[in-house]
């Protein structure tokens, strides 16, 4: 939305000072920059978190409004206040610190008004204060728009106290400055308080998983103007105690479960002006984005897309296929660069074809410009990644980094995207599998909510067939088999090595042990085919010998050897994005001269209503040993009153699929 100043009487001066009209209910911390108490000193993460390398002792924010002298019109200040304790080296790093200012293409601005920093210690108790330099400070240009002030404390050390305050005063009154109330160390106390003027309206958005409790709610007297009296509201948060938000396995995004506030302009109501309604709705945005150049003007330029379908469709009348054959040609012809947006670079499809490369937007907006030219029904899908966090739902479309193409072909709806050359027709980079997204509907102007879960799995099938010789050496064939996601990762895994050789250097370097030959390949390009890999293979050190006995845990390379769900509890969803399925067939033949010990017991596992399993079986026919490990996550996302259940599944994985079988020597 463009910025647009809010200016108030060009006689009216300057004057900010709020009053409260009731006194703060709850508890405030006391608190001063440089005060620090000698007690401060003994704090540690004893009963906190022993694995915590700092502790975030309290993170204090003000968001206020004044007159700007110079505008006359209102702008925002953001204070902050954060002092840290360090407790290990690897807390160093809180020393470093940077603080983003943006700048608009119009006159908007932030500036950085004040900034403090120090370093205490305590040596033979004394406290000793290292103040920050100039030569720690630097700035560091992003774009035209973005620059970075950086700094660097002074001589940190383990037990050190760390403080920072900073003042900010920003144009930029559409968005306050948000606030995340928990961070990946122990915070002890975290406080924001937002003071807002009568004339305007926000919309309070909270996220996280962690409930914070409703703000401390007063109404004040204000006078941002000489002799006008009005009023102001007064929110302030406060969460004390947080623990640490740690990465866990099979989470899309931490922040999206991180504790936090921000705040969207509704609308503004000054006196002697119209009423100013800024709420965003669906069908606005809907209509907004195809009012422009970069997504709606260039999905309706079709004459290259209809020069080109000429040769690109097939003279049967299969519409699958010759989406197919379009889905192809789009990523034949055009390289992605890494980038993901929802706004084409340019305003033409012609003018991408010309550069043969460009942003996700570029690419699949073309992609859509083309089946609709063919007679499709295809629409974008606007789609926040799993790297930018989930969508918060409500509308605004700067939430949202990234569109893939929707088709319908069938009564069937496929999901395409052009930016990788070896997904198969339906399948969406991982980056996208993020639940759902926004489909916009070109014809009608309409929009709404699709499930985007995918049919794609990650398959892998390994099929060995061994020999077990003298030396106890296994020697024999491997023939893996690699589809939907898992075919996608195999096959780039391939396409990024220099050679062939240099893919088999990283393939023998993940597994101890192995030597292979007459390495061959199957459907690299044949994307709808699983891809295939087969060799000889000669495995070393894998066998144990006690004696007449022998070892060995038949799984091989495919075994589970850790469960990656470690925690008591989470109160996180597991997040696998796709369903995952890994099965391996094992058969060994023995020397004449052994016979079996012992053959560990088979076992079958599932989680209830069968949204997963585990199935291990062994059995024999004559020197033969046949090994069967199926492992099924049937879902792609699991509650966290599921977690229990899903950890006792992985556990068993681990447990089942270390047990040895025991070959004795016949005497």
């Amino acid at each position: 939305m463009p910025y647009k100043k809010l200016l108030l009487p060009l006689v009216m001066l300057l004057i900010t000072t709020v009053h409260c009209v009731q006194a703060q209910k709850n508890q405030k911390l006391e608190y001063k920059f440089g005060k620090i108490l000698p007690q401060d000193f003994l704090i540690n993460a004893s009963g906190i978190d022993s694995a915590a390398s700092a502790i975030k002792l309290f993170d204090i924010g003000n968001c206020y409004f004044e007159i700007s002298p110079i505008s006359k019109s209102f702008v925002y200040v953001y204070e902050r206040h954060i002092r840290y304790k360090i407790l290990n080296k690897n807390g160093y790093n809180y020393a470093n610190y940077s603080i983003g200012l943006h700048k608009s293409n119009s006159e908007s601005k932030e500036v950085l008004e004040f900034m403090s920093a120090a370093t205490y210690n305590m040596v033979d108790g004394v406290m000793t204060t290292s103040k920050i330099d100039k030569d720690s400070k630097f700035t560091e240009e992003v774009n035209k728009n973005t620059v970075f002030k950086k700094f660097t404390l002074p001589n940190v050390k383990e037990g050190s106290i760390i403080e920072y305050k900073y003042k900010i005063k920003s144009d930029f009154i559409f968005n306050l400055p948000g606030w995340s109330f928990q961070s990946e160390i122990p915070t002890l106390w975290s406080e924001y308080t937002v003071t807002i003027p009568e004339y305007f309206d926000y919309k309070f958005n909270r996220s996280g998983y962690y409930d914070i409790a409703h703000p401390v709610h007063e109404k004040v007297n204000a006078s941002y103007v000489t002799n006008v009296q009005s009023s102001a509201t007064r929110d302030r948060y406060v969460a004390q105690d947080m623990p640490a938000l740690k990465e866990e396995p099979f989470i899309s995004n931490l922040d999206d479960y991180r504790p936090s506030i921000d705040f969207e302009l509704r609308s503004t109501n000054f006196p002697g002006q119209f009423f100013n309604d800024y709420t965003g709705s669906w069908p606005k945005i809907v209509h907004a984005i195809l009012d422009e150049d970069n997504f709606g003007g260039y999905l309706n330029k079709g004459n290259y897309a209809k020069n080109n379908l000429k040769t690109i469709l097939s003279l049967e009348n299969d519409s699958l296929k010759n989406a197919k054959r379009i889905y192809k040609y789009i990523k034949d012809n055009l390289k992605w660069n890494q980038n993901y947006h929802y706004y084409s670079t340019e305003t033409n499809p012609k003018a991408i074809f010309e550069k043969k490369t460009g942003n996700s937007a570029d690419l699949n907006l073309a992609l859509i410009n083309f089946l609709r030219e063919a007679k499709f029904n295809a629409y974008p899908v606007l789609i926040s990644t799993r790297s930018n966090g989930k969508h918060p739902g409500y509308p605004v479309i700067s939430k949202f980094d990234n569109v893939i193409a929707a088709v319908e072909i069938g009564g069937n709806v496929y999901f395409l995207d052009a930016t990788a050359k070896d997904m198969p027709f339906g399948m969406i980079h991982y980056e996208n599998l993020n639940h759902e997204g926004f489909l916009i509907n070109v014809n009608d102007k309409s929009g709404g909510w699709i499930s985007t879960e995918t049919s794609f799995g990650d398959e892998s099938m390994h099929v060995y067939q061994l020999t077990l010789d003298k030396e106890n050496k296994l020697k024999g064939t491997l023939t893996n088999y690699f589809n939907g996601y898992a075919g996608l990762t195999a096959r780039n895994a391939y396409r990024n090595a220099i050679n062939e050789e240099d893919y088999l250097k990283n393939l023998k370097k993940s597994k101890n042990g192995l030597e292979l030959h007459n390495f061959k390949i199957l459907n690299l390009d044949s994307l709808d085919e699983r891809f295939i890999e087969s060799m000889d293979v000669e495995i070393e050190d894998h066998v144990e010998e006690a004696g007449n006995l022998v070892y060995f845990s038949p799984l091989l390379y495919e075994q589970t050897k850790e469960n990656p769900l470690k925690h008591e509890e989470r109160i996180f969803p597991v997040d696998f994005a796709h369903p995952i399925m890994e099965n391996c067939r094992v058969v060994i033949m023995i020397p004449d001269d052994y016979e079996i010990d012992k053959l560990p017991k088979g076992g079958i596992f599932k989680l209830p209503e069968n949204v997963g399993s585990f199935t291990i079986s062994y059995q024999t026919e004559g020197k033969a040993l046949l090994i069967k490990s199926i492992v099924n996550i049937n879902k792609s996302t699991y509650s966290p009153e599921e977690y229990f259940d899903l950890k006792e599944l992985f556990a068993a994985i681990v447990e089942k699929q270390a047990e040895k079988i025991v070959l004795k020597k016949k005497i």
